[in-house]
């Protein structure tokens, strides 16, 4: 089992294990290892969002990297999906980011792209833990020099901007309004230049990054200050990115919010139209609303469900021969453009639906009956196997009993932070916020902080 790799690379506090100095550089050290058994001299692309541990931790990999004897280059401050992408067109060994996503500033973290663009698979990062565990118990903190800094060339991220430009070759925004929010973070670097390039009038906001701003009270995690300002500014969309732009919500004219499950209705529905949706599938997740399911199927696509993140709605997409899945939280895959989930490509490709149909937001999204539903974070000092605990258990078994036809109980750790989520979506409200209430309280009682 996997101790420092989730399902969304290493995270953690920055400065703290195992993103302290010399577990990083360990780390650099043990990815080294593993790239030279698959080539003589390989050489690994870097990039970061826009926190203040950033530099140093780049500092600390590239140190360990180079003793281990692979060079780094540095695409500077770039997106996660932008990494991905030069990874798999540039010849890069591997692509490495530093990132927590849409976790706040004082964490960190580290995800590694293989030279196809696709995260690695679990056996490879547990072989690297290995690698790492045995490193430590070797070596010493490193003394990081201004030698350590990885050289940034500004060449990759303009190759990035032209290859999402080249997705969307006809999109023009002129005469329209979007509002962009870029969390202070990834797509700070980004946005601004690439969108600027279609017309139209930008209102952009988040975009001035300290080191301590991203996702702060802004981005996907708060979806409802774009929506907010969508209206103020009578525009005509609104986009919000997370941390690291891997994934994209939307607001639409009115000022209402659109998740991930609304985006791959839409985007179905389109390639379906014309005959681009293969297998007819769409992979969602287990945290996809009813309400997109029933709508899928009026047309005649086939939903299916993988686990929560992005690696497992790949793999069932692969599975399944699938080109398109998401979560509702945002990450959209379009497996014919992308490797990974990419919240610019989303929103552009968004874009361009819009313009292609000459429909608003509102109007594509329209029959999309949304289920209520509710999501408890529950803090965790531990995550304890949930059928250990027998009064969860028995709140999670009577839930399941009451909304047996007319609803669905989720309840699963966090992938990335040390909680307990709690989902419940029902028919009717009362029920929803009872059950969800209950269930909360039972896993606090057993594991609450």
């Amino acid at each position: 089992m996997r101790k420092l790799f989730g399902t969304d690379g290493i995270r953690s506090v920055a400065g703290q294990f195992p993103l302290d100095k010399k577990t990083v550089y360990a780390i650099g050290l043990a990815l080294a290892h593993s790239l030279k058994k698959q080539t003589a001299a390989p050489h690994v692309v870097m990039g970061m969002d826009t926190r203040e541990s950033g530099p140093w931790i780049a500092s600390a990999l590239t140190h360990g990297l180079r003793d281990g004897g692979v060079k780094t280059t540095s695409a500077g401050v770039i997106p996660t999906p932008g990494i991905a992408y030069l990874a798999h067109t540039c010849g890069f060994a591997a692509g490495i980011v530093i990132s927590a996503s849409h976790n706040s500033w004082e964490d960190n973290g580290i995800k590694i792209f293989g030279a196809d663009g696709y995260k690695l698979a679990d056996q490879v990062e547990l072989n690297i833990e290995h690698e790492i565990f045995d490193k430590l118990s070797q070596i010493e903190e490193p003394d990081l020099s201004a030698a350590d800094a990885p050289v940034i060339d500004s060449s990759l991220s303009t190759a990035y901007i032209e290859f999402l430009r080249s997705q969307v070759p006809k999109l023009r925004l002129d005469g329209k309004t979007i509002v962009v929010d870029c969390a202070n973070g990834a797509a700070s670097a980004i946005a601004p230049q690439l969108l600027a390039h279609f017309g139209g009038k930008l209102v952009l906001t988040h975009t001035t990054p300290n080191g301590r701003n991203i996702n702060e009270h802004c981005g996907a995690l708060h979806p409802e200050i774009v929506a907010k300002e969508v209206v103020a500014n009578r525009a005509d969309l609104g986009m919000t990115f997370d941390g690291d732009a891997d994934r994209a919500l939307f607001a639409d004219e009115h000022g209402n919010v659109v998740n991930g499950d609304a985006v791959l209705l839409i985007a179905a529905r389109d390639l379906q139209a014309r005959n681009l949706l293969l297998t007819q599938t769409v992979v969602a997740t287990t945290m996809s609303n009813m309400g997109l399911e029933a709508a899928l199927h009026t047309n005649a696509i086939r939903m299916l469900r993988a686990p929560v993140g992005d690696k497992y709605v790949l793999e069932e997409m692969q599975r399944h021969g699938a080109v398109l899945g998401g979560e509702q939280s945002g990450h959209i895959l379009f497996l014919d453009r992308s490797t990974t989930g990419d919240g610019l490509l989303t929103a552009l490709l968004v874009l361009d639906i819009l313009h292609r149909s000459g429909k608003t937001l509102s109007a594509l999204k329209s029959d999309l009956k949304v289920f209520p539903q509710v999501i408890v974070n529950v803090r965790v000092r531990e995550k304890k196997p949930l059928e250990t605990l027998p009064d969860v258990m028995a709140a999670i078994h009577e839930a399941e009993t009451a909304l047996h036809g007319s609803g669905r109980v989720v309840i699963r750790y966090s992938g990335t932070e040390v909680l307990a989520r709690v989902m419940i979506e029902a028919e009717s409200e009362e029920a929803m916020q009872h059950h969800a209430n209950r269930i909360a309280d039972a896993i606090r009682a057993e594991l609450g902080v």
